[in-house]
């Protein structure tokens, strides 16, 4: 039997669309096939370090405000980085986001902070851009299973 192994979802959404895309990549991350991850979901305001700590890998979802990540997920960073540190070092992680504009904004900062951090982008971000599209979610929930497969399989 394979070790259980833990990703973390943290995202943050005001509108909704970030939300949808939040629950598209939990439903991937828990698809029936996968049956050795458990898959622990939080709000970018409730999340904390001891979140982070106990994953072998995450995903993070924000809105693109203002041409950078949400508040809520800058405020999630803030409060994880220093106990993190050092800590979660290799550990993969991908993105999700739900932008306005082109997102690179909202990429660029997380992945600036993540850099930091010593972990590993194992995934191209998911950006859903304009307007929202339901059809873009599979990207979303395939995204959830790629991460939770690989982790599944030992790749990350």
């Amino acid at each position: 039997m394979a070790a259980r192994r833990n990703l973390l979802i943290v995202f943050h959404s005001q509108s909704g669309s970030t939300q949808s895309m939040a629950d598209a990549v939990v439903r991937g991350a828990r698809h029936s096939d996968i049956e050795d991850v458990d898959v622990r979901v939080r709000d970018a305001l409730g999340a904390t370090a001891d979140d982070l700590l106990w994953a072998d890998a995450f995903i993070l979802g924000t809105p693109e405000n203002f041409g950078y990540m949400s508040g809520a997920m800058k405020y999630f960073l803030d409060r994880a980085y220093y106990p993190c540190e050092g800590k979660v070092s290799g550990k993969a992680y991908a993105l999700f986001v739900r932008a306005g504009n082109d997102g690179s904004g909202a990429v660029s900062s997380i992945h600036r902070i993540l850099t930091g951090l010593a972990v590993k982008q194992v995934q191209e971000p998911v950006l859903i851009v304009g307007e929202f599209d339901e059809s873009s979610l599979a990207e979303c929930e395939a995204l959830g299973m790629i991460i939770a497969a690989g982790l599944e399989a030992g790749i990350y």
